[in-house]
């Protein structure tokens, strides 16, 4: 069998993880990313994929030509205008992986845009936070060539699943997921800064400890401001899109929409320099008394 040609496009972390992950296991790895453009921000892209192995393409076109299996890991408002870009190039039977973490329905534009090129289009849901895990995130894959993509990538040592040849389904379920787990992200940091302004903070973790014994407030809420701060755009992004799988089933996304605009105003603090010389080691106290500075000056 020949060896798998894998092209990534987008070459951020989770680009960089899967590009560095994969290259024993394929034959060839290239990526591209739009940022490539930029000689200040390509820098240290061009040196990480130096150190990987991994032969950077200065436009999609060059990398659709390396590749047979492509891999789009791109923020979540650009995953229909990635694939467009994409087909525009696309050689015939190429796969396209869709990893953004984007609506049933932007998923389904971005597939008739593939499949129209000829190329054989698979969403997954990416379930968890892909740096503890590597390659070996939970993936689930949705579409008609779902099947056997996931058999190919656990030949990788990837962990991926096929939930279902329509497309949507395994976007739906990351995206119902993402509901709960950003917006407890978003909930604890409004919930431990404004205890934390009040002084009461000593109260109410233990409430919540006793009501869920299982989880560790203190550590959990460390872990969520830490990368909310880290990646609070990303997850606005994110967040966007939920509310669009909300409104796509009907519904009204009050919860979506409201997490989405507490993500980016982190974001926003985190990009002014707010948190510069906060560890993400420190405590969950060190974020919250700095938003609470910021709302006091």
């Amino acid at each position: 069998m020949q060896e798998t040609r894998l092209g990534l496009i987008g070459y951020g972390e989770v680009g960089g993880i899967f590009c560095a992950g994969l290259k024993a296991q394929v034959g060839s790895v290239h990526a591209w990313d739009i940022k490539l453009a930029d000689a200040a921000i390509a820098a240290p892209l061009r040196e990480r994929a130096a150190h990987d192995g991994v032969v950077l393409c200065d436009s999609a076109a060059a990398l659709c030509a390396a590749a047979d299996l492509v891999v789009s890991a791109v923020t979540a408002s650009n995953t229909v205008a990635v694939a467009r870009e994409a087909a525009a190039h696309l050689q015939p039977g190429t796969v396209f992986l869709d990893l953004n973490s984007a609506s049933p329905g932007a998923k389904r534009q971005a597939a008739e845009l593939i499949e129209a090129a000829g190329g054989h289009y698979v969403e997954a849901g990416v379930m968890t936070s892909v740096p503890p895990y590597g390659i070996r995130v939970p993936m689930l894959l949705g579409g008609p060539h779902a099947e056997a993509l996931a058999g190919r990538l656990r030949a990788f040592g990837m962990d991926a699943t096929a939930v279902s040849p329509e497309l949507g389904v395994a976007s739906a379920i990351k995206m119902c997921r993402s509901v709960m787990i950003k917006g407890l992200e978003a909930l604890v940091i409004e919930s431990y800064t404004a205890a934390r302004a009040y002084g009461v903070e000593d109260y109410v973790l233990p409430t919540l400890q006793e009501t869920f014994p299982s989880i560790d407030w203190t550590e959990q809420g460390r872990y969520f401001y830490s990368r909310v701060v880290q990646h609070g755009r990303r997850r606005a992004e994110e967040m966007r899109e939920v509310a669009n799988t909300v409104r796509e089933a009907g519904f009204e996304p009050w919860m979506a929409a409201a997490t989405a605009e507490k993500q980016d105003w982190v974001a926003g603090l985190a990009a002014r320099g707010l948190f510069a010389d906060v560890e993400a080691e420190e405590g969950w106290q060190a974020y919250a008394d700095r938003l609470i500075a910021q709302a006091r000056h």
